[in-house]
């Protein structure tokens, strides 16, 4: 016998706030298409038509929920303000690393999405990995981890598809190579290709 959950008053930037986190943390274990609304609204201690009200639907929930992700992903991977270019990067890379562990249901379901799904899950993985990559070409205190030209854009996007992939790689079988190995493979790989442009 369940117990209902109590169901506490909230704002609704609050509320739909409190929504997303537990979407988020729900996808972390379970693929996008195992979760109810009924489990949702549950988990929440809200009506199903409370999810309606501030999604629409479950897909808009499940977009909203993998944007909410998305941006979480950007803004916590951001790399150091000081410190030397690459170990700035390693640095980037070593919480990108963490957070996909930490989320791996969540981002394989992004990842198998955005290959084969709709355009929106394709415009939110891009969006994703552009933010990601975009960062090592603007310029700050540091300076830019790369010349920021035409070539050396396509080169970190493909490191990017490669990084992505060896990191959900690595997850199945981490005794592949350590952590740190992994980290010091992605960071030099990156300079080390647009040197070859």
């Amino acid at each position: 016998m369940t117990t209902p959950t109590s169901r506490t008053r909230l704002s609704p930037q609050a509320r739909r706030a409190q929504l997303l986190e537990l979407g988020a943390r729900l996808f972390a274990t379970r693929s996008v298409e195992e979760i109810s609304i009924d489990v949702l609204a549950e988990e929440a201690g809200v009506s199903r038509g409370l999810l309606y009200h501030y999604f629409g639907s479950k897909q808009d929930f499940r977009l909203a929920v993998i944007r909410h992700a998305v941006e979480h992903l950007v803004e916590q991977t951001a790399p150091p303000a000081e410190g030397e270019p690459l170990e700035r990067l390693l640095t980037s890379l070593g919480v990108y690393v963490d957070y996909v562990l930490d989320n791996l249901t969540l981002y394989r379901s992004l990842v198998r999405a955005a290959a084969g799904g709709t355009d929106e899950l394709r415009a939110l993985h891009d969006e994703g990995r552009f933010a990601l990559t975009d960062r090592i070409f603007r310029e700050d205190a540091q300076g830019e981890i790369l010349t920021d030209t035409p070539q050396a854009r396509l080169v970190v996007r493909g490191w990017s598809a490669m990084a992505e992939e060896m990191v959900l790689t690595w997850a199945d079988d981490p005794s592949v190579m350590t952590r740190d190995e992994l980290l010091s493979v992605l960071a030099l790989s990156l300079p080390a290709l647009v040197d070859l442009t």
